[in-house]
């Protein structure tokens, strides 16, 4: 019998050369008590050392999954001859090696005590190993292989995304809060400006360059306003009705300003970073929707994995559970829509169609979220087809139902091969074919005339009444007389 023992540093093959101790698996361990009686019990036939560290994770990779590696098919090959039995550790991993190699594969009680003994005086087996060499041999392939089963790498962590879309939100309430403040600050003093100049960005550039009201006549601000927009605000400084500000106001205001500016601009950077990050983790799902949406649904769920296992139904009102469990409470309307609102498709959408478009948005999200999670490539060829189908079928909205249009001329092609292929036959045409062949200058006369009888009989009516009573009374006055 031999045994098969795995190591560190590569494959051993043992020769049993007392078998009949195998029977008594109580004592088994006694015979490895020592280097001398193990070495009476086994002995070493063949080593195959592993010559670099990806040989030693690929073939403890297959011995984890039960399968056997090339180079520990291409071992047992060499140094197993025929009627031998193999004794190994894994029932699973004897059961390939019997199918794929031929060679009979044992695995019981005794096989693993006898391993326990073997594993106990290894570095006294082994010539030219101690434990010295061993230790930091397993530990570096445990380390690997634990890297290797978590499958962590740097395209697939979406702790970055979730940290980053956060982040994201923090900047842009801290910089509002920032151009708040020079709002009023320098409101103060050149109140007519926040009217003239509404984002926030230009007007930090604006009061940073210049300081001062009174400098607005002799500054260029074509860099950063418009020619209208700089002619209305030198003039608004001309006559404007601010107070006068000292020299340290202005150095507080101007350092607020550098703070707005410079969040502005590390926020450009992070979204440039976010949507790069996006279109490597989740490349169909940043399509469809955009790497901002798609970076809230997965902050949103955890992790792309969960996002993956939701339907479309749960997609389409992430984000609105609260208006969606008081719509409940209340017996009103449930949302239509949640984060996917802000998508590019959606917002294109009028407000009449947006719950249809979010519903084929979501059920489109939930393809391209499972492609992302599940698929091996990095392409975004899913995503960009059926944003196109979004699109198609937004205009088709928009511009009237040409859905039914397209099918009524796909049925009068149809129906013109069938009458092309089948005789002609000679039918008279019904009535309807009839009225619908006239022109409407026709039905209009035969409505009127139509009109005309109904009224002659009303009044023909109207006139027996009044003279039959008429007509009685004179014939009863004839018979009196």
């Amino acid at each position: 019998m031999l045994v098969l023992f795995e190591t560190s540093g590569g494959f051993a093959l043992f020769k049993v050369l007392d078998e009949g101790k195998l029977s008594n698996v109580e004592d088994l361990g006694d015979e490895f008590s020592s280097a001398e009686s193990a070495r009476r019990m086994v002995r070493l036939i063949a080593f195959h050392k592993f010559d670099n560290t990806s040989e030693a994770l690929e073939a403890v990779a297959k011995l984890v999954e039960g399968t056997p590696s090339k180079g520990l098919r291409k071992f047992l090959k060499i140094n197993c001859g025929e009627g031998e039995t193999l004794a190994v550790a894994d029932s699973k991993l004897g059961n390939i090696i019997t199918e794929k190699l031929d060679i009979q594969c044992v695995h019981n009680n005794a096989v693993m005590e006898l391993l326990r003994g073997v594993r106990s005086q290894l570095t006294e087996l082994l010539s030219g190993l101690d434990d010295n060499d061993l230790a930091p041999m397993s530990l570096e392939l445990s380390h690997i292989l634990a890297r290797y089963k978590l499958k962590i790498t740097s395209d697939k962590v979406e702790t970055m995304i979730i940290q980053v879309i956060g982040l994201l939100d923090d900047l842009d309430k801290e910089r509002n809060t920032y151009a708040n403040g020079v709002r009023e600050l320098y409101g103060l003093h050149f109140p007519e400006l926040a009217k003239i100049v509404q984002d926030n960005i230009l007007y930090a550039k604006a009061v940073k360059l210049m300081g001062n009201r009174i400098n607005a006549a002799n500054l260029d601000f074509s860099e950063i306003l418009d020619d209208e927009v700089e002619a209305e605000l030198k003039e608004a400084a001309v006559i404007s009705m601010g107070t006068e500000v000292t020299d340290l106001d202005l150095i507080h205001i101007r350092q607020l300003c550098d703070q707005i500016l410079s969040l502005a601009e590390y926020r450009a950077q992070l979204n440039d970073y976010l949507k790069s990050r996006m279109n490597k983790i989740a490349p169909n799902l940043t399509a469809l929707v955009g790497e901002l949406v798609g970076a809230r649904l997965i902050s949103h769920c955890g992790s792309l994995l969960n996002l993956a296992k939701l339907p479309g139904s749960t997609i389409q009102i992430l984000g609105a559970e609260k208006a969606l469990n008081r719509a409940r409470r209340t017996n009103h309307a449930t949302p239509k829509h949640g984060l996917i609102y802000h998508a590019p498709v959606v917002s294109q959408a009028a407000p009449e169609h947006k719950g249809k478009i979010s519903r084929l948005l979501a059920a489109k999200a939930a393809l391209a979220i499972r492609c992302d999670a599940f698929g091996d490539g990095q392409d975004s060829t899913i995503g960009v087809e059926n944003r196109l189908k979004l699109e198609a079928r937004l205009r088709n909205l928009e511009g009237g139902d040409l859905g039914a249009f397209e099918k009524e001329e796909v049925y009068d092609k149809d129906e013109k091969k069938k009458a092309d292929d089948e005789e002609p036959k000679t039918e008279e045409p019904s009535k309807k074919r009839k009225t619908e062949a006239e022109p409407e200058t026709a039905e209009e006369p035969a409505k009127k005339e139509k009109k005309k009888s109904k009224h002659e009989v009303v009044t023909g009516l109207l006139i027996l009444i009044f003279l039959i009573p008429l007509i009685y009374f004179f014939y009863v006055n004839q018979l009196v007389c």
